[in-house]
């Protein structure tokens, strides 16, 4: 984790300088990207590259982030990304995001990525999840403020706690790297 994804996970919405922003509910940021994949998509298998797939998944995480906060935002970690079955030639992906949780400076926004033949009317298929933590800048790269989120509905207000879970295991595994390397350069040992 950079030492930007380390103060977009810090901050807290405690803090006595935080600006009286209107919160936004979940549904005023949330969308869908859709993309069909093609033969330049693909690897050596046939299936598309996981870094194919990570890409839309930042670029729909990006775009809640900016809608969201109303402004830029850059991306300051991914976590959990998980690939749960492989996506072909052809497949139509949805990729759906939405912010689940906000600090002062940060929001961790959850993604969906589903997918479905582009000629067939079967029901897409939950092909990938991920959570990204983005930062709101301002125009010279400083942390800005961003609006709390409103969750709608009692599904919003389970992924806002379960964000607030994956943020405190964050923190204390960087804690606990931190410390170790602390500990590591004490006893003269390298990196």
């Amino acid at each position: 984790m950079t030492d930007q994804a380390l103060a977009a996970e810090s901050d807290s919405r405690d803090t006595p300088d935080t600006p009286d922003i209107p919160g936004k509910p979940t549904s005023a940021s949330r969308t869908t990207l859709s993309h069909i994949m093609t033969n330049s998509d693909t690897n050596l298998l046939g299936t598309v590259h996981g870094g194919v797939i990570m890409k839309l998944v930042d670029d729909a995480a990006g775009a809640v982030a900016g809608r969201h906060s109303g402004g830029p935002a850059v991306t300051a970690s991914m976590d959990e990304m998980a690939f749960l079955e492989p996506v072909r030639v052809g497949d139509l992906v949805h990729v759906k995001a939405q912010v689940n949780w906000t600090g002062r400076t940060s929001m961790e926004v959850g993604v969906r990525v589903l997918a479905e033949r582009w000629n067939e009317s079967t029901p897409a298929t939950q092909v990938g999840s991920a959570y990204l933590v983005f930062a709101a800048v301002d125009a010279d790269g400083k942390p800005r403020p961003v609006p709390q989120v409103i969750p709608e509905t009692e599904r919003d207000e389970r992924r806002n706690q379960e964000a607030q879970i994956r943020r405190t295991h964050r923190l204390a595994r960087r804690r606990a790297i931190m410390e170790l390397r602390e500990k590591r350069a004490a006893e003269g040992l390298a990196d």
